[in-house]
């Protein structure tokens, strides 16, 4: 089942207005709102236009989770977010006519939901953030990051995890475990891409495919082509391949009971 109670920011693309007619409902009701931010001034509070109301989201309310020891979170998180979207609450409208932000308060409500009632192997939707070399940094909702780790991403083993996600890519995961004190998440995209019976059945035997090479060293039985990202061949040996190469192959024998794919370079 996929869980839909946080959607990451940016999900929809949806920015929030408020008015007079809305604004007192919007704070009394917790409302989750969505805008993009606008600037970031010299005391890194940040500010989103809401249409009728101009908003100010104090430094101290940008971040809950990396925080500095001050309490506060770094200053190029605050410059960081301008020009993306962010998710808040209303806190207050003062004589001004300015609202209060919180983006903390989202976050804290959606630590909460995962902490009490997300589970191992839910389906979460989120946005690609952050490439590292070990995985990739995966928003959920609310602000809230989990981690899937490269071989977490496809059966195929690659060497980059930007070979199969980019940042800002909106895509499924699942989750694979929780640190219910912290919240500490880690997360799997493999699992979505198919079993490998499912993979497999997209293929004939005596067909011609494109495959890409996974392995560039001889292998006492060959070498490993990715049919799809979660499912591999073994070809004959060829001399003269490179990492990532695609090339052509013939299927010569699906093997269902043992799960291997025999492949000939051609």
């Amino acid at each position: 089942m996929i869980q839909n109670n946080f959607m990451p920011e940016g999900w929809d693309n949806v920015v929030s207005t408020l008015d007079g007619n809305n604004i007192n409902e919007v704070i009394n009701n917790k409302t989750t709102l969505q805008g993009i931010v606008t600037d970031c001034d010299n005391d890194f509070n940040l500010h989103i236009d809401l249409g009728n109301y101009q908003g100010i989201m104090p430094r101290s309310e940008v971040e809950g989770i990396n925080l500095q020891r001050n309490g506060l979170p770094k200053t190029n998180l605050c410059t960081g977010k301008v020009n993306k979207f962010v998710q808040f609450k209303v806190k207050d409208v003062g004589n001004n006519g300015i609202a209060i932000l919180s983006r903390k308060d989202v976050q804290s409500e959606a630590l909460n939901w995962v902490k009490k009632d997300l589970s191992v192997g839910d389906i979460v939707t989120g946005i690609v953030k952050r490439v590292e070399s070990y995985g990739v940094f995966i928003e959920i909702g609310g602000g809230v990051v989990g981690l899937a780790h490269i071989e977490d991403l496809s059966v195929a083993r690659i060497k980059s995890a930007f070979e199969r996600v980019s940042i800002g890519q909106k895509l499924e995961v699942m989750v694979k475990s929780i640190d219910r004190e912290s919240g500490k998440l880690i997360l799997s995209y493999k699992e979505l891409l198919g079993t490998w019976e499912e993979n497999a059945d997209k293929f004939d035997v005596g067909q011609r495919t494109k495959g890409i090479v996974r392995e560039t060293e001889k292998h006492k039985n060959g070498i490993f082509i990715e049919l799809l990202p979660n499912l591999v061949g073994m070809a004959e040996y060829v001399d003269g391949l490179e990492y990532g190469q695609e090339v052509n192959v013939y299927i010569k024998r699906i093997d269902y009971e043992r799960r291997k794919v025999k492949l000939l370079v051609v």
